[in-house]
């Protein structure tokens, strides 16, 4: 539909009909949403689940292997940005949005985040030297990844979020469960290193993984929160 004429339909009912809530309703209801933005959101969804599962593999490959890893994973975050700014633009310019637009914003940045925190992980593995990958590690690496893929369900559930809540739940369940994977990592770390450089390699490295999976609950917040405000 033009933006002209648009713009016509949503003057003629503000300024010759009586301004009710009815006549708002119809106005906008004439208007064509644009739902491009769920499949934005699922492509980036993608790419993170991409660069999840990149990371897993690189955690059980061979230290040889670790820059070829990076490499893709990178590849995928850059992706991820695109997409985000891809969002972030059209948002200036989309005259009606599927929700909010605080909220698409504040989704799209969120979603973008994860990608970051992944690919600093992978990049921390490489700038730190690290050859031995600790059981810890690798365990947060497949929190991360499955994390990953209930966020995905869940934002493909966006336009009929029934039964969006079986995602969350496992979502919340992930991360605490993280938690207690960091909180024995670092416990052991300080209980049993005893090169500082190492504690403040690693130390940085758990950091990294266990932020991706608190970044992946705030995620399962913001979409529990548009689908309650349209539910």
């Amino acid at each position: 539909m033009d933006k002209q004429l648009q713009f016509g339909i949503v003057f003629y009912f503000l300024n010759y009909s009586f301004i009710s809530t009815e006549n708002l309703k119809m106005a906008f209801s004439l208007l064509p949403r644009e739902d491009e933005y769920f499949t934005l959101f699922s492509q980036m969804t993608g790419k993170i689940e991409e660069a999840s599962t990149l990371l897993v593999t690189m955690l059980s490959d061979a230290p040889g292997t670790f820059e070829t890893h990076t490499k893709k994973i990178k590849n995928a975050e850059h992706e991820c940005d695109e997409l985000m700014h891809t969002i972030t633009t059209k948002l200036n310019s989309s005259f009606i949005t599927p929700f909010d637009r605080e909220d698409i914003y504040t989704l799209s940045v969120a979603l973008d985040d994860i990608c970051d925190y992944i690919d600093a992980g992978a990049r921390a593995v490489v700038m730190y030297d690290i050859h031995e990958i600790t059981d810890h590690a690798k365990n947060l690496a497949r929190i991360i990844s499955e994390s990953a893929s209930a966020i995905n369900k869940a934002v493909s559930m966006l336009k009929k979020p029934k039964e969006i809540n079986t995602h969350f739940v496992e979502i919340h369940r992930l991360e605490n469960e993280a938690d207690e994977i960091y909180f024995r990592a670092i416990g052991e770390l300080f209980k049993n290193e005893t090169d500082p450089v190492r504690i403040i390699k690693w130390k940085e490295f758990y950091e990294i993984l266990e932020n991706a999976t608190d970044r992946c609950e705030s995620i399962a917040n913001i979409i529990e929160s548009v689908v309650l405000k349209h539910a």
